[in-house]
């Protein structure tokens, strides 16, 4: 079944990925077709559209999901394992961002490397749920605040923290008692500015997954 987000965490993945022709043939190939019919609507070589086709198989991008006839042939159908693409940290090997890239809490570079820990933490439970045939559990909680001066930023932040830590004095159980054990993280960056004046969303809920 395709995924509507395909979390690549293989450096031969990652690097079959990165080629703007190949870019091209999976964004087609979200929905199921041939590399005949790819070759037709990019106005490219068949051969080189095969060549293209048969590395982004070998990379696990693409996958065989049947046949149809064309005239008197009979053209093998491959679809995009996934609607979009997220290269993982873990496909950059030693060079994939994380926590000890830096130490300092309230960098960017902090935040940077705890999100890299989250995504190569949620590829490696997808492939687990996956392998088990079970759904994964998880939950995502967004929000935008405008605030009117520093000094309520401020008060947000420290608000927020002690919500946390009474929420988690509430709820945590030693792990010898049983239960699950989840992982959340609290961070915040400047918005982007609004394009086009569209309006930012103020608020998701809260969301389960599966893989």
């Amino acid at each position: 079944m395709q995924q509507a987000i395909s979390i690549i965490d293989r450096t031969e993945s990652a690097a079959a990925l990165l080629s703007p022709v190949r870019m091209e043939i999976l964004k087609l190939l979200r929905e199921p077709d041939s590399a005949a019919g790819v070759a037709r609507s990019l106005d490219l070589p068949r051969q080189r559209v095969s060549y293209h086709v048969r590395a982004l198989k070998d990379a696990d991008l693409l996958r065989d999901v049947g046949e149809r006839r064309k005239g008197n042939f009979v053209e093998k159908l491959v679809q995009a394992t996934g609607r979009y693409y997220l290269i993982a940290p873990q496909a950059l090997g030693e060079l994939g961002a994380s926590l000890d890239a830096a130490q300092d809490r309230l960098s960017s570079a902090y935040l940077v490397g705890m999100v890299s820990e989250a995504i190569r933490d949620v590829c490696t439970l997808r492939q687990r749920a996956d392998h088990a045939g079970k759904k994964l559990a998880t939950l995502s909680l967004e929000t935008e605040v405008h605030f009117a001066d520093p000094a309520a930023q401020n008060a947000f932040v420290a608000e927020l923290a002690t919500c946390m830590t009474r929420l988690t004095k509430k709820y945590h159980h030693q792990r010898r008692l049983g239960g699950r054990s989840f992982r959340f993280m609290l961070a915040g960056y400047p918005a982007l500015p609004q394009e086009d004046g569209a309006p930012h969303s103020t608020s998701r809920p809260a969301a389960g997954e599966a893989p």
